[in-house]
């Protein structure tokens, strides 16, 4: 709301970096047209492996994993649930469905956003209500130390500051204060800073980001999994919230490294998005796709365990089979031995003789 509210004032120019985001995200956005018209048959894919992902990395971000080999079952069947943790991740998959079948007819409004953290908390008591306990944001560290990053809105003001950020937002894009990404990546920034439920603040970020991003009809979300790409860059995502939300219940905070940051991840997922697309041009199966696609993403140097939690879903050895393939082909090494060994892709190993 903070946030929103400097914008209300007529802010001063953007930086150079955010103008840059938005020329680059628009080009993206006119090609994402281009690619869902010329291959669909190569997105249902893209979409399935998505959903996985973006179910499995958003509860993990907020420490709550499930066993890999339930993983399929959990997303796309209807299993007896084991324990609280698949109960969160089933959850998280509902909304994501939610949101990718009926997206247009969605509002951001109070009630949908009640919606979104009531259907991504289960069955547990508070699922759909906000905060009853004043609670701010500690870090702890592993000497036993802690110390408070941010200080919430308080309970006694939590429905007030929400009703004004859904307000301000709606003036925002009406009045058109900033561009509309601008305004989304300030709503989200505002709602975090605001942290109206008492756990699941993180997740329902993570959605309505999502939701908004198919408002504007920057689609990419549909088919590369935007919480993966944050929880790959989670220390960042910290770094720079921390940085923005500070001097913020004063309207005295700078926005825009969590802003730039957003950006970042959404064209960092437009630039996946087409990579993937150009390696899906083979005949091959899907898994074996998205595999391919994973190792391109991975940095120079990566792990088969890193390999894995980049692609929920796919068994352990179809991965080994897929890097066998290609270590035989040149375009990989092994470079030592064990389940812990390290990996490199062609042209990163002549250093290693």
């Amino acid at each position: 709301m903070e946030t929103l509210k400097q914008f209300s004032l007529k802010p001063e120019t953007i930086p150079a970096s955010t103008a840059w985001y938005i020329a680059d995200l628009a080009e993206a956005r006119g090609r994402q047209k281009l690619y869902t018209r010329q291959v669909p048959q190569r997105l249902k894919a893209l979409r399935e492996h998505a959903l996985i992902e973006s179910a499995v990395s958003s509860n993990r971000i907020e420490g709550i994993e499930i066993d890999q080999k339930r993983v399929g079952t959990i997303i796309f069947g209807k299993p007896l649930l084991h324990d609280r943790d698949e109960e969160e991740v089933c959850g998280y998959r509902e909304a994501l469905n939610l949101i990718h079948q009926d997206a247009a007819r969605i509002p951001i409004s109070i009630r949908t956003i009640l919606k979104l953290h009531c259907i991504t908390r289960g069955e547990i008591w508070d699922a759909g209500k906000y905060k009853e306990k004043d609670g701010d944001i500690i870090e702890k560290y592993r000497d036993g130390r802690e110390r408070i990053r941010f200080k919430t809105v308080p309970v006694s003001d939590t429905p007030v500051y929400m009703e004004k950020l859904v307000f301000l937002r709606g003036r925002t894009l009406k009045e058109k204060w900033v561009h509309p990404l601008v305004a989304l990546a300030a709503f989200n920034l505002d709602f975090l800073c605001i942290h109206p439920f008492r756990d699941g603040n993180g997740r329902v970020s993570r959605l309505l980001f999502l939701l908004q991003c198919c408002h504007l009809g920057y689609e990419v979300g549909r088919y590369i999994s935007l919480e993966r790409l944050i929880e790959q860059n989670k220390e960042r995502y910290y770094e720079t919230l921390e940085q923005s939300s500070q001097g913020w219940h004063k309207s005295k905070h700078d926005p825009w490294p969590y802003i730039n940051y957003l950006m970042f991840i959404l064209k960092t997922g437009y630039r996946e998005f087409e990579s993937r697309l150009d390696i899906t041009e083979s005949p091959r199966g899907a898994k074996t796709e998205i595999i391919e696609a994973a190792i391109k993403s991975c940095p120079n140097e990566f792990t088969l365990a890193g390999l894995e939690r980049a692609c929920p879903g796919v068994s352990h050895d179809m991965i080994r089979k897929v890097l066998r393939a290609k270590q035989q082909n040149g375009d990989v090494a092994c470079l030592g031995r064990g389940p812990g060994a390290r990996w490199a892709k062609r042209g990163n190993t002549l250093k290693r003789g």
